[in-house]
């Protein structure tokens, strides 16, 4: 059954620099904060001219349904970007959603492994398991990059942090990582948003452990609603699929080896 989507006018409650590039924005959006799910998104239209055409979608990081807010954690990387990142409290934008398949919650001894802004959408998610015990793998370029830790500290039971250049937590990628941190959990599920990549590593060591995942996959979109097919993907069964619509949230091995 499709979940509730909707079209309305969000007032900017705040938008701060936390990283290099990277913002927060917080919304006043209570129709939007009532039904999100974790793993969700919102398509942003960033001005009321025709240019830029496009919305931008962006994950939905934190939802506060009693104070009808939610929060979303983005990096400048191109004209829509930017245009948010001059949105100023008091002013409003268009935001459609919330827009396509999020998490299983059914877990009882989650992981959760993300890499730099794929660890957006996990905000939400380690909220949503919360008080089950979490504990988050994340990784960055540079110690610079892993202001995360901040945002997760009270979330998560136990945090791991890997860095490019070994500047903070463990040197490497998360997926050099991983597997022994697998070996030492009991974990049931693990979750997981950032580059591709990654993703394959991270279902990869997910079945060698025999802990079902969940990836969250990132792609250019236009509609948002699974009309265009400007951002499927190839299924394991030979199927295409609509990232927008039928994810963003697959089982892994729906969609990766």
């Amino acid at each position: 059954m499709a979940l509730p989507k909707m079209v309305v006018r969000s007032k900017v409650l705040a938008n701060e620099l936390i990283g290099p590039l990277v913002w927060r924005l917080t919304l006043s959006a209570p129709q939007i904060a009532a039904v999100a799910k974790p793993g969700q998104f919102v398509h942003v239209r960033v001005m009321d001219s025709l240019a830029p055409l496009l919305r931008r979608p962006i994950s939905i990081a934190e939802v506060y349904a009693a104070e009808g807010t939610i929060s979303l954690i983005y990096r400048v990387v191109g004209q829509g970007s930017a245009i948010m990142a001059e949105a100023k409290p008091g002013s409003e934008l268009d935001l459609m959603g919330p827009l396509g398949n999020g998490f299983s919650l059914e877990a009882e001894r989650p992981l959760l492994v993300g890499g730099g802004i794929g660890l957006a959408p996990l905000v939400y998610l380690a909220q949503a398991l919360c008080p089950r015990p979490v504990t988050i793998l994340m990784g960055g370029r540079t110690k610079e990059e892993m202001y995360w830790q901040d945002i997760f500290k009270n979330l998560c039971q136990n945090i791991y942090i890997t860095t490019d250049d070994g500047s903070l937590g463990q040197q490497g990628f998360t997926v050099d990582a991983l597997d022994d941190i697998l070996a030492k959990g009991n974990f049931d599920f693990v979750y997981s948003c950032g580059p591709r990549p990654m993703l394959a590593g991270v279902a990869r060591l997910a079945k060698l452990h025999n802990v079902l995942c969940q990836v969250s996959l990132e792609d250019y979109m236009a509609c948002g609603v699974g009309a265009c097919l400007s951002c499927t993907c190839a299924g394991n069964d030979g199927k295409r699929r609509k990232i927008c619509s039928d994810g963003p949230v697959f089982m892994a091995g729906e969609v990766l080896d």
